[in-house]
């Protein structure tokens, strides 16, 4: 082990987070950090697994457990032979948290697509939902901030830009005159006219202000890929989650990106076999996948969250909930693999990456032979195959 490892679970913001810590640990060989995910019961499990791993490969060495899981799960992973420490959350980006007087002078390593957080925490109560609990509320940098971040991405040679955070489009509510997200995009555009491409990480669209939406719809630096924090498809299960939106409000928001920005993407998180779900309302989360054309899909098996109002309501049975997800997972490959067909013989703009493929501005996986990482390239594929444009 020439360094110390990081180990990052779970969501994009854990992975921005992972680089952050990995600079502070730097080049001590003796120090292994698991930053974990608790956001399903099989993710806990998850993390449980790589502690074992991480402990097998590396047995001399310090291991620290930080991330959701440390929070939810604190006594349970405490009490792990494995652990020699967990870290809180709040403390997670800190040099003392790892036994470290001062951080590392090493920096992560540069990436073709940084990820930089602008907002932690959430302070809404989805019924099915521990990551408050993990993250706490809703808290956001302030603008200069985020700007002082992508300045150092991109002197570092990063092309693409992507914005994370638990709940991104609650970014500002916390900050003084309570701005909102399009006023920092429109920031980001501003301070950096030789940026090529910024990506918005997931999206509660009903947090979507009037300037984001005329930013995504219309500015061509901002990619043409929106990825909804949807849920369902139907408005019962989405009144019992205690979602803020209805179905005909996200078809609506669609339709309206649409009209102004045909090449669009559209992304969603769905849940299969939430409490009560019935085979009428699994038929809405299918036929939602087509009407709004869903071609990047996370699709999560529900999986009760210990003291969640989600967890005391009736249960579908696991068996049932496994086939609604693949139900749910096949119907979203079918509409992608037509969408991907239907971009072969068109030229696409893709930033190469390091293992021989990139992401065309819609998202679209696309191989990239023999283009050095980190360039943006013009690209026609020809066929389509293993989920792969070529």
């Amino acid at each position: 082990m020439s360094g110390g490892q990081v180990i990052g679970l779970g969501c994009r913001l854990n992975i921005a987070e992972s680089e952050r810590i990995a600079a502070l640990i730097g080049h001590r060989s003796d120090r292994v950090v698991i930053n974990s995910c608790a956001v399903t019961a099989e993710a806990v499990r998850h993390t449980r697994r790589t502690i074992r791993r991480a402990r097998r490969a590396h047995p001399h060495a310090r291991l620290f457990v930080t991330g959701c899981a440390a929070e939810t799960e604190r006594a349970a992973l405490s009490a792990m032979p494995e652990v020699d420490e967990v870290v809180p959350n709040a403390t997670k980006l800190l040099a003392a948290s790892y036994g470290i007087k001062s951080a590392a002078a090493a920096r992560a390593p540069a990436r073709t697509r940084a990820f930089v957080a602008v907002q932690n925490g959430c302070d809404h109560a989805c019924t099915f939902c521990i990551i408050p609990r993990g993250r706490g509320a809703s808290r956001s940098q302030t603008i200069d901030a985020v700007l002082d971040e992508i300045a150092a991405q991109h002197d570092r040679g990063a092309a693409e830009i992507v914005l994370t955070g638990v709940d991104v489009t609650a970014w500002g509510a916390d900050l003084p005159g309570q701005p909102r997200l399009g006023s920092l995009v429109d920031a980001i555009l501003a301070k950096f006219p030789r940026l090529a491409r910024l990506r918005l990480s997931s999206l509660d669209g009903a947090e979507i202000d009037p300037l984001l939406f005329d930013l995504i719809a219309s500015e061509q630096r901002v990619m043409p890929h929106l990825h909804l924090s949807l849920q369902h498809g139907h408005d019962l299960i989405l009144k019992r989650m205690k979602r803020r939106h209805s179905r005909a409000q996200a078809a609506a928001l669609v339709a309206a990106l649409r009209a102004r920005r045909p090449d669009i993407a559209i992304g969603a998180d769905l849940i299969a076999g939430f409490p009560t779900e019935t085979a009428e309302h699994h038929a809405a989360n299918l036929s939602l996948v087509r009407e709004l054309g869903i071609v990047h899909g996370h699709v999560f098996s529900f999986s009760a969250r210990h003291d969640t109002p989600a967890a005391r309501m009736p249960q579908v049975a696991d068996a049932t909930i496994r086939t609604r997800a693949s139900e749910l997972r096949a119907a979203i490959a079918d509409v992608r693999y037509a969408w991907q067909c239907a971009l072969i013989g068109q030229p696409l703009s893709v930033l190469a990456e390091k293992d021989g493929r990139g992401y065309a501005e819609n998202y679209a996986r696309v191989a990239t032979p023999a283009v050095p990482a980190g360039t943006v390239c013009t690209i026609t594929p020809t066929m389509c195959e293993d989920d792969l444009l070529r």
